[in-house]
């Protein structure tokens, strides 16, 4: 009877949570020219992941993006008959609404009543006893396919506590709005963080389901075991296809452009300089308090959800308003270089985050030194070029 009632429960989601992919998920991106055939989401292929699911205990990693229309993943699963036992949330929370770097508390889920367990703060990587009552663990989130993303590092930890525990992990794949280049300095080790753990560039052009294969067989998890993972693939995806997240997927990337913008301009988090947290245009403009650095000013102030204690808060900044640049295929240093000549007070500019952000010490002296754009990205080209011939072999979609 139970099975009866699961095929039934099963039949009628599989008819209702079809993409709606003219009116929801997708529009076309001036960064790709390939138009959008109708994406068809990992976590929308009940047939590819729900048997390896049925009869077990179950963990999710989602956020406020694990969604399949509007009703979200933790949601349907239950309504499916899915046990799951457990929630484990990355930065910014289950509902999406911490602040970068906040902490974020163990909980319950009101709705579903689920067990909620931070994976931010002190504790990145599941424990021996948190995985004790579970079989599968799956992941299911919208990253943005820069390294600093730290929603692939919780990743990467899982993936470690699955390989040590023998536990199955699963990717529902989704796509990477920035998957259609790759730029920026490869990681030096030595920088090794949550906002950067893996030998990879700045923006990686990977989705997360190909670089969960990237980690498991490049042997980047600290441990001698391999990971039991299953990556299920979209459908109708390529690196060039366009697509506009329907859900912001941190509380400061409110909007295509400023997920583009995101690799260039979150550089400037290891500065003095604000990329207008503090605002509702964050990482689209940047400023500092002096008039010498722009005719364009914002005040950032708190906002309950997006940036509680944003840098200059209450200050007026001058700088640039980039809500409507052409952003194009690569990290743009101009800003950067730009800011520092401009800065009265060079000692200042640059704090200890920098080289952690931009995952080697090389970056910061040669802007220091007057390097122009042009020869730093020429010191970029060997280790890029290594890097995309390894790239190539996880490439699930073309």
């Amino acid at each position: 009877m139970k099975q009866i009632i699961f095929l039934g429960s099963l039949l009628f989601l599989l008819a209702v949570c079809q993409p709606n992919t003219k009116k929801e998920y997708h529009s076309q991106s001036a960064n790709s020219d390939v138009p959008d055939p109708g994406i068809v989401m990992g976590a929308y292929q009940f047939d590819e992941y729900l048997p390896a699911l049925t009869n077990t205990n179950v963990a999710l990693i989602v956020n406020q993006t694990s969604t399949v229309e509007q009703t979200h993943l933790v949601d349907t699963l239950i309504a499916l008959g899915v046990n799951v036992k457990k929630i484990f949330a990355p930065e910014h929370g289950f509902r999406g609404t911490a602040d970068a770097g906040e902490h974020v508390e163990n909980g319950i889920d009101k709705k579903s009543g689920t067990p909620l367990i931070s994976l931010y703060g002190k504790n990145k990587k599941p424990t021996p006893d948190m995985l004790r009552d579970i079989d599968v663990v799956l992941f299911d989130i919208q990253d943005v396919g820069v390294r600093f993303y730290t929603y692939i590092s919780t990743m990467h930890y899982v993936m470690e506590a699955c390989a040590e525990n023998n536990k199955k992990f699963i990717v529902l794949d989704r796509p990477n709005p920035n998957g259609h280049y790759v730029d920026g300095p490869v990681l030096d080790l030595k920088f090794q963080s949550f906002v950067g753990i893996h030998p990879i560039p700045i923006v990686h052009g990977l989705t997360v389901g190909e670089l969960a294969h990237m980690i498991n067989k490049e042997g980047w998890l600290n441990t001698t075991k391999k990971c039991e993972l299953h990556v299920i693939p979209m459908k109708n995806y390529t690196h060039r296809t366009s697509y506009s997240l329907p859900i912001k997927p941190s509380p400061n990337l409110p909007n295509d452009q400023s997920i583009k913008l995101y690799p260039t301009l979150c550089l400037f988090e290891g500065t003095a300089i604000s990329v207008a947290r503090g605002t509702y245009f964050p990482f689209q403009a940047i400023g500092f308090p002096n008039e010498k650095f722009g005719s364009f000013s914002f005040t950032p102030v708190s906002i309950d959800g997006m940036s509680k204690y944003p840098p200059h808060q209450d200050r007026e900044c001058f700088g640039l308003d980039l809500r409507k640049v052409e952003v194009k295929n690569e990290i743009s240093l101009k800003y950067v270089i730009d800011f520092y000549n401009k800065a009265p007070d060079k000692t200042s500019f640059f704090n200890n985050y920098f080289s952690t952000l931009v995952g080697n010490d090389t970056l910061k002296q040669q802007i220091m030194n007057g390097v122009s754009e042009a020869e730093i990205k020429k010191s970029w080209e060997s280790e890029l070029s290594s890097y995309k011939a390894k790239r190539e072999k996880y490439l699930l979609y073309p």
